[in-house]
């Protein structure tokens, strides 16, 4: 899998790019949850978060040696109240937010147990293509491109 690198909002500074010195990295496990009827869970950002209120596809950082399957599964099962079964990694995605550097790992998951609640005060749709919530994470843009590529399908992806 290789990481594309998407620079969202680029008229804005980038924290913590002082000159010379390298930005962190920031390690994310995203998870593409997939209905049989092909439908997909986005959810929002919750309140106080940055980007608040977009769009995107759960999941979270990376805490010190986890791998993306263990991180996903913890973090999909703190922020929505599920607990996934397989963890089909799927594509990686550099993203330069101005508040962080960002390496989105995607993975689909087709199998969960549990009723979806929203831990952090978030929102969810089972969305299709197009999708109907606005607006859309920057880091989530790629993946509608991608699942309309998938499905055969392109120009519907927003």
């Amino acid at each position: 899998m290789t990481a594309q690198m998407l620079v969202a909002d680029a008229e804005r500074p980038r924290e913590g790019a002082e000159k010379g010195k390298d930005r962190k990295l920031v390690d994310v496990a995203v998870g593409v949850l997939v209905r049989p009827d092909g439908e997909f869970l986005l959810t929002s950002r919750p309140p106080g978060k940055v980007y608040e209120g977009y769009w995107e596809f759960p999941g979270g950082k990376l805490e010190h040696g986890e791998s993306v399957e263990q991180a996903l599964r913890r973090e999909l099962h703190e922020e929505i109240g599920i607990t996934i079964g397989a963890v089909h990694p799927w594509k990686v995605e550099m993203v330069d937010y101005p508040h962080a550097l960002v390496r989105l790992n995607f993975c689909k998951v087709f199998e969960w147990t549990g009723a979806l609640h929203m831990h952090e005060g978030q929102l969810f749709a089972w969305q299709s293509l197009p999708v109907t919530v606005q607006p859309v994470l920057p880091g989530t843009i790629p993946v509608l491109a991608w699942f309309a590529e998938e499905r055969g399908f392109v120009g519907a992806t927003q």
